[in-house]
């Protein structure tokens, strides 16, 4: 139990029949009336972001969440499988589970798989990964002084934009957060 007087940021509780994240809080002491804690929170399984107001001494339950290392193997259909690199056990994962959060990971890198009471509710994929280019434009003489940017494809299948210099068939290292192009390799 964590009383809202001690909240922290990234501090995971129990709350609503839902798991939330403290993004930020603050004490608020007004000149007439009581203290509370005005706190923003995020709902680790839709996403959702709520405002809310505690007093201070309003106890919560802590929510226990387990990151661990496990081997992105293959799809197979709508099955994503993954084995853990501790113990070798297979696990699969239904489509809607998995969501979005694959789409710049290739089979057989590591990645994290977040769990509450053995429920896995998120996926991370490593913070950069490198991939190819497989399907681009070529870039247009004399149009690169603007830092424009064109669509490009990846072995993955993800669609991202990148500069006008790079082509199909190379390297190039992304940020998995954003989406963003980072560097050719």
């Amino acid at each position: 139990m964590v009383s809202a007087g001690d909240f922290k940021n990234g501090i995971t509780v129990q709350m609503d029949n839902g798991i939330w994240q403290i993004i930020e809080f603050q004490h608020v002491k007004p000149g007439k009336g009581a203290a509370f804690v005005r706190t923003k929170m995020k709902n680790i399984v839709s996403g959702g972001v709520v405002e809310k107001t505690f007093r201070p001494t309003e106890k919560l339950e802590l929510a226990h969440i387990d990151r661990k290392d496990f081997q992105y193997l293959y799809s197979d259909g709508d099955l994503y499988n993954f084995m853990d690199t501790e113990t070798f056990e297979q696990i699969a994962l239904a489509k809607e589970d998995v969501g979005d959060s694959l789409k710049f990971v290739k089979e057989n890198e590591i990645v994290k798989l977040c769990s509450h009471q053995g429920k896995v509710f998120a996926i991370e994929p490593p913070l950069f990964v490198e991939l190819q280019i497989t399907e681009s434009e070529p870039g247009v003489k004399g149009d690169t002084a603007t830092g424009a940017t064109k669509p490009a494809i990846l072995e993955t299948g993800a669609k991202i934009m990148v500069p006008l210099f790079v082509n199909q068939g190379d390297t190039i290292k992304i940020d998995t957060r954003t989406g963003e192009y980072l560097s050719r390799v």
